[in-house]
């Protein structure tokens, strides 16, 4: 049996992620939900790859996270898994996974272990969920933590609002964190919170913090690979920086080959197959024989 270190050069596991932390590297972290970009982001070095429940948004067309399944995010889980040969790959637990009981909880859990070849799962809720997520981590299923602006809330929260903006919300927040802290979470996600709070929460934790809106103080950032890529249909949250325009890239291309299609520029005599010299000659000759018959 061979043991593995926490070498950011190897195989990134949460004992990396700590070790990360408390050297003050950041950590990366983008989202993957197939083969394809699974892979790219892998080869590039990214330190987490998380199968989120935003692909209900991105790749399935809802208008929200709570529509999807266990079986949904199990089938793109084992795509991610597919193309993920480094980064530490994270899934999340979709809304009524684990909110009915404990049981049900942790066997979700486990398959996505199990069946999904995930390393970790990640849980919406900060103290209500302590005692659960404590349970399913003893259960040897590592659990990424997720609290703020909790989009399986959203109801509950009224929409996609920022968290934490007054003082009896901040001291919440510190309460959820130092909960999901203690019961051992690997990391922690800090997502729709001001930037003081989510410094506030950095400094008291020691597992390593992963903040979408939550200002650069965290340990780690998170970014939606179709928002970062422009592959949205709507307008971006103010934390999203758009590093390309693949959207429009697509849009382009396409256009280009419907046009060719049309006019016949494509395929070319370069791109169709053709036959031998020796066939073609035995072909053209059946062809004339026929020709001849008809006259």
């Amino acid at each position: 049996m061979s043991i593995t270190t926490g070498d950011s050069r190897g195989k990134i596991t949460s004992q990396t992620l700590l070790e990360k932390k408390q050297r003050h590297e950041r950590i990366t972290v983008i989202t993957a939900y197939d083969y394809a970009s699974a892979r790219l982001v892998d080869e590039v070095g990214i330190d987490i790859v998380l199968v989120g429940d935003s692909l209900a948004q991105v790749m399935l067309g809802y208008d929200n996270t709570l529509p999807v399944t266990v079986d949904e995010m199990l089938h793109h889980t084992r795509a991610v898994h597919r193309g993920v040969k480094q980064a530490f790959l994270i899934a999340d637990m979709p809304y009524g996974s684990y909110h009915v009981d404990e049981q049900s909880a942790l066997a979700n859990a486990a398959r996505f272990l199990k069946e999904g070849g995930a390393e970790a799962v990640k849980i919406e809720g900060g103290e209500k969920r302590a005692d659960l997520i404590r349970r399913i981590i003893d259960a040897e299923i590592p659990v990424c933590g997720h609290i703020g602006l909790t989009p399986q809330s959203v109801h509950v929260m009224g929409g996609y609002k920022v968290q934490g903006k007054t003082m009896n919300a901040v001291e919440q927040l510190m309460r959820d964190a130092v909960a999901l802290d203690k019961a051992g979470v690997c990391c922690l996600v800090l997502e729709g919170i001001p930037r003081e709070v989510a410094t506030l929460i950095t400094e008291e934790v020691e597992t390593p913090t992963i903040g979408i809106g939550a200002g650069p103080e965290c340990d780690g950032q998170v970014l939606v690979f179709h928002d970062l890529l422009g592959l949205t249909f709507h307008p971006a949250a103010k934390f999203v920086r758009r590093y390309a325009d693949v959207g429009n890239s697509i849009r382009d291309a396409v256009r280009a080959y419907a046009e060719d299609v049309k006019s016949g520029a494509f395929p070319s005599d370069a791109e169709s197959y053709h036959l031998s010299k020796e066939t073609r000659a035995a072909l053209e000759t059946i062809a004339e024989h026929k020709r001849s018959l008809r006259k």
